[in-house]
């Protein structure tokens, strides 16, 4: 089962379904809160069946890459990264009018921060468990939407790194990069053309890592469905899992509330570990 319909509208589907035993493909964000995931989870124990969620940035041969480095210490000891997404929202499909789509609609589970969440997750499985957040979540440009088209967040992490992420569906042209500073060098990735580059502060040179010139966009998408074919077939398990997603769903919900009570968000306090307890109360 493939689930991609409105946000707002994925556990109407993936709950029966993972009743009778599906193997389910759910894309991201996994819903737009988190009143119904404890439902769901009974459910895949019931059904038996697994879940990928669908965050195809993992598919990403660039981030896989600093994945990569991140894990072999390559510029020695994470201190701080920076996501930077801005992407005029009437720009993206063409043939539809933007004020009508999902991503502008409160009902159906729109707003920055839930439809460009990617971020929320890459940086999760970068870096590693948050241990807190404070968020400005807010609508500031002349878009007519019903949603937040904008956030600044500030996140702590276990290993003591700390991260910035901008979200916005206004800037022109658009820009979605990543910038991760450790102790020995830089990593810089830009989406726009998927190169990574690598900072050797004992050398004091650039490194770049190009991207395969035969990757698109579609690449990402396409490596995912085959993945999630091997998944379905058992041969491997869910790059991905309900596990990560629901974490990433506490997130959602933890930047929400730091906006709401303008105040920093103890995750761990709230949240817990997703192993132990994955719905905060």
């Amino acid at each position: 089962m493939i689930v991609s319909n409105p946000t707002a509208l994925h556990m109407d589907v993936a709950i029966p379904a993972a009743r009778a035993g599906c193997n389910i493909f759910l894309e991201k964000p996994i819903s737009h809160n988190l009143e119904r995931l404890a439902e769901f989870k009974e459910a895949i124990n019931q059904g038996g069946g697994k879940v990928s969620v669908g965050f195809q940035f993992r598919f990403h041969p660039g981030l896989q890459h600093i994945k990569k480095l991140l894990t072999n210490g390559t510029i020695g000891r994470l201190l701080t990264a920076h996501v930077h997404w801005g992407e005029y929202l009437p720009g993206w499909h063409s043939w539809e009018d933007y004020r009508k789509s999902y991503s502008a609609k409160k009902a159906l589970g729109g707003g920055v921060v839930l439809t460009l969440c990617h971020p929320l997750d890459y940086l999760h499985w970068m870096i590693g468990n948050i241990v807190s957040l404070i968020a400005i979540v807010d609508k500031i440009s002349d878009l007519e939407l019903e949603v937040e088209d904008f956030a600044e967040i500030l996140m702590n992490y276990e290993n003591g790194a700390a991260a910035s992420l901008h979200l916005d569906y206004f800037q022109q042209p658009k820009k979605h990069t990543l910038e991760i500073i450790g102790t020995q060098g830089t990593i810089y990735w830009d989406n726009a053309d998927g190169d990574v580059r690598v900072y050797n502060a004992e050398k004091r040179k650039w490194k770049s890592e190009p991207l395969d010139p035969t990757f698109e966009r579609n690449t990402m998408f396409l490596l995912e469905m085959q993945h999630f074919i091997e998944v379905v077939k058992g041969t491997v398990e869910p790059a991905c899992t309900l596990e990560d997603g629901i974490r990433v769903q506490q997130i959602i919900d933890a930047v929400y509330r730091s906006a709401k009570e303008k105040a920093q968000i103890d995750f761990k306090k709230l949240y817990g570990n997703t192993r132990n307890k994955f719905l905060g109360s």
